[in-house]
């Protein structure tokens, strides 16, 4: 005899059928990038095509750092060094970061960041590096006090059919306002108003390309919905596509509304500072500032070498470690290009990623345990004053 199956209600079929998931229109492809956050118009880039807006944000941010700083340090017309730190995407490998961090201060050699760049995990952390060492407690509670339920609520699998991702990331949207608050974002713009610069990148599933986004001179804006907006963008950077909702942003192009669906910066790239030919261009703007020294930190939440796993004979297994390889290449990539870029423009490149003697053995993603591990592992190294890696090869 054949159990017995009940039938789906109509409203069950429905809601199968249509989704029950609205938006707006997408941006249509030829206006992509003129569709902007109403409010804040130079709140994001398109570096994989058109880099005139950043220079010319860039090169603006230099002279505010003139201004500021110029005529405390060198000849008059010379800018001082400036400290770049970028930080990888890992998902809960991102305490590797953390680690690293919070030892750089304790050992006494951190340096104040002209740049902070973040991507994925690394958009969690980017915020409060950028804002200097009383910010430290606040990147070690996040990565050391949080389980898979404070980043991700798993939906039950008929929710999943009529939903845009296996799981929603309520639990990581809270997690992040309960520490990115209106004073933080107060702080952020005012180092932004010192030429300082802040980004995080996020993924624009419709258009298939990479936003970066300029998260300080969102929080210097003072439009009605910039908490929301920088918030937004931090939870869409960590955004697994298909695993985790996409975040949808509202934009306009000549008065007309859409939306733009964003996902993990990860999606394209791994970690990233600025474009090859940034300087040579900001070197041919009028009345641009020069600089002495660039000095790049890079840090990879991961391993650099290819990691060994047994796979099953399923679907799945296989879908997984397929994907897996490919960031983990992905990643090796990206970091070859900071490097070239760093040779380009005569920087001094450093590089941070968990070593080889790492036991990264875990139960779960998100795995208190593993995290406090790695964290431990990061922190002590680099408070006695980390060996930074002078090529992605050494």
């Amino acid at each position: 005899m054949k159990p017995f199956l009940p039938r789906p209600s109509a409203s069950t079929l429905n809601m199968l059928r249509e989704g029950c998931l609205q938006r707006r229109e997408a941006v249509p492809q030829l206006l992509t990038e003129k569709a902007l956050i109403p409010g804040i118009p130079n709140a994001r880039y398109w570096l994989d095509h058109d880099l005139s807006a950043f220079i010319r944000d860039a090169s603006e941010a230099n002279v505010r750092e003139y201004a500021a700083f110029g005529s405390l340090d060198g000849p008059n017309e010379m800018l001082p060094l400036a400290d770049m730190l970028a930080v990888s995407g890992g998902g809960d490998a991102g305490t590797f970061a953390a680690g690293i961090i919070a030892g750089w201060t304790l050992h006494g050699s951190r340096p104040v960041f002209k740049v902070v760049t973040g991507i994925s995990a690394g958009a969690l952390v980017a915020p409060f590096a950028f804002l200097g060492p009383e910010y430290d407690a606040v990147i070690q509670g996040i990565c050391n006090g949080i389980g898979p339920k404070d980043v991700f609520h798993s939906r039950s699998m008929l929710t999943r059919l009529a939903s845009d991702g296996i799981a929603d990331s309520k639990p990581l949207a809270r997690l992040i306002a309960k520490y990115v608050t209106a004073e933080v974002l107060a702080a952020i713009a005012a180092q932004y108003i010192k030429g300082r610069l802040l980004m995080i990148g996020t993924t624009d599933l419709d258009a298939g390309r990479p936003v970066t986004w300029n998260m300080g001179a969102i929080a210097a804006s003072g439009a009605p919905g910039a908490l929301d907006l920088f918030r937004n963008i931090m939870v869409a950077s960590m955004s697994i596509p298909g695993a985790v909702s996409p975040v949808m942003i509202d934009v306009e192009v000549d008065g007309k509304q859409f939306q733009e669906m964003h996902v993990d910066g990860g999606v394209l790239t791994q970690v990233f500072l600025y474009p090859p030919g940034t300087v040579m261009a900001l070197n041919q703007v009028t009345g641009a500032r020069l600089r002495r020294e660039r000095h790049f930190y890079v840090i990879r939440n991961g391993k650099l070498e290819p990691q060994w796993s047994g796979t099953k004979r399923r679907t799945l297994s296989i879908g997984g470690r397929a994907i897996s390889t490919l960031i983990q290449t992905q990643g090796i990539s990206d970091l070859d290009r900071i490097y070239r870029i760093a040779q380009q423009d005569g920087a001094d490149f450093n590089l941070a990623y968990i070593g080889a003697d790492f036991d990264g053995s875990r139960t779960r993603k998100f795995d208190g345990e593993y995290m406090k591990r790695l964290f431990d592992y990061a922190f002590q190294l680099s408070a006695k004053g980390y060996p930074w890696h002078k090529s992605p090869h050494s």
